[in-house]
């Protein structure tokens, strides 16, 4: 492999590694910070420390939005606020290994989404891998009962991280209005509005009792927590995978990204947890069925590749 190759596998690796490891550790932040609060917090720290980092490095044109201040906005306030506030929230409610393996179905909710807005149907291969996929959650979920018992406190917490996970891939299919622009200043511009959209919805929510804004000594206490969470879950995360994209192609980097529930299950047996024969048979099932489709794509590309003059 060439050595940017390598570097860039391991720059998405790394990303993964943090993704997958900070739904346990906010899990235990949210003990004391409520779910709302803490992302606002981490978003909000985040985007101060990459806007003068960008702003030093580039001066105040990274902060212009090119007369697409409005699309940029409606995208930061989907991606960057509606989806860490109903993943979180969700959070709040369920276990950080179902917030995982729900969040590992973004590429096969992708490809039906695409197929809803712009009529390209997935393969059957693929709308196969789609379907075991989500028969893999719902096996993770139900602990292979198959069962939903209505009003079950961890179903609303999977319900609300599904559909974070839901506007994930809404900001992701509007970036491709985007391309051209510089993957950081396209960041930075959507976690500025994600990150107002983020303070002002908490203080919404706190006025209507729904959360509840913590005090100086509540967030001191989970500091550590909060600095890996905006230092690693959102900063470095994303320039290790906004670099590591660029490096290996999306491909690769979907395929780094489908381990992702491994790392959060590995960290939780590591503490302590231990899980039921079918929640891991349904990882299996959805990381493997996640797998086989980006390898038929590849080869599938490939062999387009091959027969093109």
């Amino acid at each position: 492999m060439r050595p940017t190759f390598t570097r860039g596998a391991l720059a998405v690796l790394g990303a993964v590694i943090l993704w997958g490891a900070q739904f346990p550790v906010a899990k235990s932040a949210l003990a004391t910070v409520d779910p709302f609060s803490l992302s606002a917090i981490r978003y909000g720290v985040a985007t101060a420390l990459l806007a003068a980092w960008l702003a030093a490095r580039e001066g105040a044109e990274v902060f212009r939005a090119r007369g697409r201040g409005g699309l940029v906005a409606v995208l930061g306030l989907v991606g960057m606020t509606a989806s860490p506030m109903l993943v979180f929230g969700g959070l709040a409610l369920t276990r950080a290994e179902h917030v995982a393996i729900i969040v590992a179905l973004q590429p096969s909710m992708t490809a039906l989404a695409d197929w809803l807005v712009r009529r390209r149907r997935p393969a059957n291969f693929t709308l196969a891998c789609i379907v075991v996929a989500f028969f893999g959650v719902v096996t993770v979920v139900t602990k292979g009962q198959y069962r939903l018992s209505a009003g079950r406190q961890e179903l609303v917490g999977d319900a609300m991280a599904l559909a974070g996970a839901a506007c994930w891939v809404a900001y992701t299919m509007g970036t491709e209005a985007f391309r051209g622009w510089p993957s950081l200043k396209f960041t930075l511009l959507t976690l500025i509005a994600g990150s107002v959209g983020l303070a002002v919805g908490t203080l919404i929510l706190d006025i209507a009792g729904v959360a509840r804004l913590p005090a100086a000594a509540a967030v001191a206490g989970v500091w550590r927590q909060i600095a890996f969470l905006a230092l690693g879950g959102v900063l470095a995360a994303m320039i290790l995978w906004n670099w590591g994209n660029n490096a290996i192609g999306a491909l690769n980097t979907m395929l780094v990204l489908n381990f992702l529930p491994v790392v959060t299950f590995a960290i939780g047996f590591a503490g302590g947890a231990r899980f039921a024969p079918a929640e891991l048979a349904g990882v299996v099932l959805v990381v493997g069925a996640l797998v086989a489709n980006n390898l038929y794509l590849r080869g599938k590309r490939a062999r387009a590749a091959a027969v093109r003059p």
